[in-house]
Parts: C-alpha cells; sequence; structure tokens
C-alpha cells in the first residue's frame, strides 16, 4: 500500500477490524518512512453478471430493480424490511455462485419466485402473473392449488 504522504512503498498495519456489518475492513496502517497514519477500507469486489432479457438484449444486474420488484410483490404484506434485503442479498449470492459472466432473466425470474414462495405465498403468486403473463383467473387458480400440493 503506497503511503498518501509520501508516496513511500511500505506501510505496515496497525490495527484490523470488520465494519459494515462484515462487509468492509477498516485498517489502520503507519508508513515506515514518514511514520504519518492513515485508515483504509477493503471490500471484495463481486462482479455480477450480466443478465440476457428474453427479447435478446443484455443488461447489467441492476440490484434496484430487484429490490423494487420485490417491494412490488410484497405490498401491504407482514414481510420486514430485513427480511427482503436478507433475500436480495441471497439471490445476488445465488446469482454469483452461478460463476457465469451472463444469466438468462429467466433464471432470474425462478430464482425470486423460489425466494417469495419461502417469504410470502401471496407475493409469490402476485409476482408468478406477471412474470408468467397469467391471461385468466383460471391460471390463478393453478398455481394456488400447485402450492396446496407442496
Amino acid at each position: 500500500m503506497f503511503c498518501p504522504f509520501c508516496s513511500a512503498q511500505e506501510t505496515k498495519v496497525i490495527d484490523s477490524r470488520l465494519v459494515a456489518e462484515g462487509h468492509q475492513v477498516r485498517r489502520r496502517r503507519e508508513c515506515l518512512e514518514c511514520h504519518e497514519r492513515f485508515t483504509t477500507f477493503e471490500s471484495a469486489e463481486l462482479v455480477m453478471p450480466r443478465v440476457i432479457k428474453r427479447d435478446g438484449s443484455r443488461e447489467p444486474f441492476n440490484e434496484d430493480k430487484l429490490r423494487a420488484g420485490l417491494q412490488r410483490a410484497l405490498e401491504k404484506r407482514p414481510v420486514s424490511t430485513e427480511k427482503v434485503e436478507q433475500c436480495v442479498l441471497s439471490l445476488k449470492s445465488q446469482l454469483r455462485a452461478t460463476g457465469e459472466r451472463e444469466v438468462e432473466s429467466e433464471l432470474l425470474g425462478t430464482l425470486i419466485m423460489n425466494a417469495l414462495k419461502e417469504l410470502d405465498k401471496v407475493a409469490y403468486v402476485r409476482f408468478a402473473s406477471v412474470y408468467r403473463s397469467f391471461e385468466d383467473i383460471r391460471e390463478f387458480g393453478e398455481e394456488i392449488a400447485r402450492l396446496g400440493e407442496k
């Protein structure tokens, strides 16, 4: 690590601790030449895969879009914001775990539906109705019946 004061290459770590709920490491450092102290924050740079949409276009994964879709499905449902955030983190981890640079939007939709099925069945049916473009009440009934079987 270069010293921000004298640009020396050698610094030593004096103290390290986890911050931001364990997602970052805060390190207190000291330059071995000028003896100035400074703080650095380190976090893993995790690259999310691009999403291949149904029409073949590609776009970067958008966490805000994912969160908004979940919140829309969970609107007026008894699910805490904390659980929604845990769900978002879990979905991002599952996407990264594929190891792919690009994923089909269908895979992302399936992961979201599986997560909603565990979180709230009503939200699951809401999301499924839009995602699968239900045309009539019969399709709603079939999806609800499938939920009852499991």
